[in-house]
């Protein structure tokens, strides 16, 4: 499968689109969206975060209905954006910037600051990682990006995002098997009854073993030392991390909740798999005019190309 930034584009507004819809839900639209899921996010966290946060869930508190409605619009106008030919590089700009603002103010900065967040449970937030999508998908040589390789900006996302989870992994309250334990008996409420089962026999089997906290960092520093290196190591890195991402969307994010009438987003897991795939597939600056243009152009009609003219 050959990925390009145009098929980016179009994954990443499919994603927008579903975040609309999402905003649109009747929960959205009242006090208790701000109260119980924007407030929350600012609590225990540096000054930095909580005060706009605060700031920011007190403003849709007062309005809820108003703000709901202009969040559903942006994110439908960023899909339509991406979706459309002419308008996808506005879109991708904007969806950065857009991105930038939730993942702030929406999301507590995906709780980094706080000492409380992993891979496992949605860090480093789902809209960091629609940023780092939507910087690899900007074309270069065309005017959509079609038959243009991703940017080798995902492979500094990626890197980014699994440096990062390798070091929340072992900060306190979250280097011990019982904090991971915790974790995965904290999803198993949102998970269907066989499916909860399985996670709390997980929880129960590394409740008492930090040597799945230290495996689960190693290979977090693999993916990370693997993804450096072009071709195969960095195909190894995309599809082990792919892997992971997967199983952190069922074990510990309940497949973002997107059933529950209250989720926002499917949370990082799809997204971690969507970077996966632009960074096995990204190309440097030079690869990507060759990636572009492999052929000489016919410049005057009748004129031969060089290569057919040198035979």
């Amino acid at each position: 499968m050959r990925v390009t930034r145009r098929g980016l584009q179009l994954a990443l507004g499919s994603l927008w689109l579903l975040d609309a819809a999402l905003q649109f839900q009747p929960y959205m639209f009242t006090h208790a969206f701000a109260r119980d899921v924007i407030l929350p996010t600012g609590n225990g966290q540096p000054a930095i975060v909580a005060i706009p946060v605060h700031f920011a869930g007190h403003l849709i508190v007062a309005h809820p209905a108003a703000s709901n409605t202009v969040f559903a619009l942006v994110q439908l106008a960023l899909a339509v954006g991406l979706f459309l030919r002419r308008t996808n590089q506005v879109a991708l700009f904007a969806s950065i910037g857009w991105s930038a603002a939730v993942w702030w103010l929406g999301e507590g900065m995906g709780g980094l600051a706080s000492g409380h967040a992993m891979l496992l449970t949605g860090a480093p937030g789902a809209v960091l990682l629609y940023a780092f999508v939507a910087v690899a998908a900007i074309p270069r040589n065309t005017v959509d990006g079609r038959g243009e390789a991703p940017s080798s900006s995902a492979v500094v996302g990626w890197v980014a995002t699994w440096t990062a989870g390798a070091l929340l992994q072992v900060l306190p309250g979250q280097n011990r098997g019982k904090d991971l334990a915790g974790a995965f008996r904290n999803n198993a409420a949102n998970l269907p009854g066989w499916l909860a089962d399985l996670t709390r026999s997980i929880a129960g089997n590394i409740d008492n073993h930090a040597a799945f906290v230290v495996a689960l960092t190693l290979v977090a520093v693999l993916i990370t030392a693997s993804a450096l290196v072009p071709g195969i190591s960095r195909t190894a890195s995309a599809t082990a991390g792919s892997a992971l991402a997967v199983g952190f969307w069922i074990f510990g994010q309940g497949f973002g909740l997107v059933l529950s009438g209250q989720s926002t987003d499917p949370n990082s897991g799809p997204l971690l798999v969507l970077l996966a795939l632009a960074t096995a597939a990204s190309v440097s600056r030079k690869s990507s005019v060759a990636v572009a243009a492999p052929y000489p152009a016919v410049t005057t009609r009748g004129q031969l190309p060089a290569v057919m003219a040198m035979t």
